[in-house]
């Protein structure tokens, strides 16, 4: 192996320009530097936001029980942390990140379109996380001087901002590139040191709720009346296990893919095996239950369910209390968008062109498209963010994280030619950079979800089946693309390892 002016460790055999740059290259061993309180902060930083909270507390904003709403985050964060872990495996040990990893099972071109569907993805995240710290920081403006409120407006009515509005979010947009665009360290510095500031603002949160109501118990006796409109309302316990399950393993679904991009820093294996276990479960439990709880507690104070905490909080108290309270959800927006979606599409876009497009490009490009989807529409409804957004994108990643793994952990056994991964006409060749059995498993996970998609929609009236299917919708693109994945590479013919066969190991 030799190194980059970057540090990266870059294969000797006949490395292909198309194919790697410094940002996509191994990390090279004295790079590998995360331990497992690094790994522990990242998730208890990427965890307490907004979006985390509403993934509970708009369940009981529908009528869901406190109880139940915290069932279905602790459980599917508790199934979704082995994805993580198996796929965090390839990157600690090779030193590469989830777009050179996808090469292995899609072939080195083909990688492109499972990387192209997480950054996608992370684009729309990366707005609507932008969107939230932006209305946070208006919130906050607004408590000091009510008249940005009232500024003249510069933008078009179809846009659907106020040019306060507008101002803050793009001022939160620039805080975002500038902190991502610093690079890896600055994001770990970040995680390290704001996690344990953003767990005092989530626990204030939850005392102020106890002490309005008066104890524990008031704040979870709020009914619990099934309000909703939608099947997963009507399903009842079912929805729990369903679209609430998997909702919640979806949201997480697309760091179970791109985990690669931190992992590869590690130290050890145990590093980011013990970091995320104790980081990512138990904080999202805590956060799952205070969103559920103080949305529980609204009922009694307010005679309303409130989801949203930037609303919640605006109602709270003076000047000062709102002050202090956006503050602190614009940094926990912040930890987390940077996190969670900027680095992974960054390397999405790089591995398209890696000659042409740096990590600090693929920033660029991901801010830009997190602009243009007008992200302050897509986060208009709480229920919608759930039982749509979530679980949609789900169906597209939930395939991609079963063939990866299949092939990684059944197929390979954990065994890489490191330097094949870099270079055309190597193991992962298949036929012109492609393995077309994978995208054929990709396609056939996600059809049987395409029916239960369009009728969430409201394009076409769903079937109880179909509804069905796609409530679980994740799952069955796991199981189902993993399976056909492992039955095409051993039973059809292809260019790459097939029937068990793995390359030799780079060590």
């Amino acid at each position: 192996m030799s190194q980059t002016g970057a540090g990266r460790a870059v294969p000797d055999s006949g490395a292909d320009t198309l194919l790697i740059n410094a940002d996509l290259a191994p990390v090279a061993a004295e790079q590998r530097t995360w331990g497992t309180w690094n790994f522990a902060a990242l998730w208890v930083a990427m965890a307490i936001t907004i979006p985390t909270y509403t993934l509970a507390s708009s369940l009981v904003e529908r009528g869901w029980t406190w109880l139940a709403a915290m069932g279905s985050v602790v459980l599917g964060n508790l199934i979704v942390l082995f994805p993580i872990a198996l796929n965090s495996h390839a990157g600690t040990r090779y030193g590469i990140p989830f777009p050179v990893l996808t090469r292995a099972s899609f072939g080195v071109f083909g990688a492109n379109v499972p990387a192209l569907l997480r950054a996608i993805v992370a684009c729309g995240w990366f707005g609507i996380q932008t969107w939230i710290g932006g209305w946070a920081i208006y919130k906050l403006l607004a408590a000091l001087w009510p008249g940005i409120a009232v500024l003249p407006a510069v933008l078009p009515a179809w846009v659907g901002l106020g040019t306060g509005e507008f101002l803050c979010f793009m001022a939160f947009w620039a805080l975002n590139v500038w902190v991502a665009l610093r690079g890896m360290d600055s994001i770990k510095f970040l995680e390290t040191w704001g996690a344990p500031f953003l767990l005092v603002v989530a626990g204030s949160l939850f005392v102020w709720a106890w002490v309005r109501v008066g104890g524990i118990g008031p704040m979870l006796e709020s009914p619990a009346e099934l309000t909703g409109t939608g099947a997963e309302v009507r399903a009842g316990i079912g929805a729990v296990f369903g679209a609430g399950l998997t909702s919640a393993v979806a949201f997480w679904g697309t760091m179970a893919l791109s985990i690669p991009d931190f992992s590869r820093f590690a130290r050890t294996q145990r590093d980011q095996i013990v970091g995320q276990a104790i980081g990512l479960p138990p904080t999202m439990a805590i956060f799952a239950f205070i969103g559920a709880a103080v949305t529980s507690a609204t009922a009694v104070i307010f005679g309303t369910r409130i989801a949203d905490p930037i609303e919640l909080l605006s109602r709270i108290g003076g000047p000062v209390t709102v002050v202090i309270a956006m503050l602190g959800l614009a940094v926990a927006t912040l930890t987390t968008n940077i996190a969670a979606n900027v680095v992974a599409p960054a390397n999405g876009f790089s591995n398209v062109a890696p000659h042409r497009v740096s990590f600090k490009t693929g920033v660029m490009i991901t801010a830009l498209i997190g602009i243009l989807m007008f992200p302050w529409r897509l986060y208009n409804d709480a229920a919608a963010y759930i039982f749509t957004w979530l679980i949609g994108y789900g169906a597209l990643l939930g395939p991609v994280a079963g063939i990866m793994i299949a092939d990684y952990f059944v197929l390979r056994r954990g065994v890489l030619d490191l330097d094949g991964l870099y270079r055309r006409g190597g193991p992962y060749e298949y036929s012109r950079g492609v393995n077309w059995i994978a995208m054929a498993a990709l396609l056939l996970g996600v059809a049987p979800n395409l029916p239960g998609f369009l009728a969430a929609l409201g394009v076409v009236d769903g079937s109880p089946l179909t509804v069905g299917i796609y409530n679980w919708a994740w799952f069955v693109g796991f199981f189902l693309s993993g399976g056909l994945y492992l039955v095409g590479m051993r039973v059809l013919p292809t260019s790459g390892p097939a029937h068990g066969e793995v390359p030799h190991a780079d060590t």
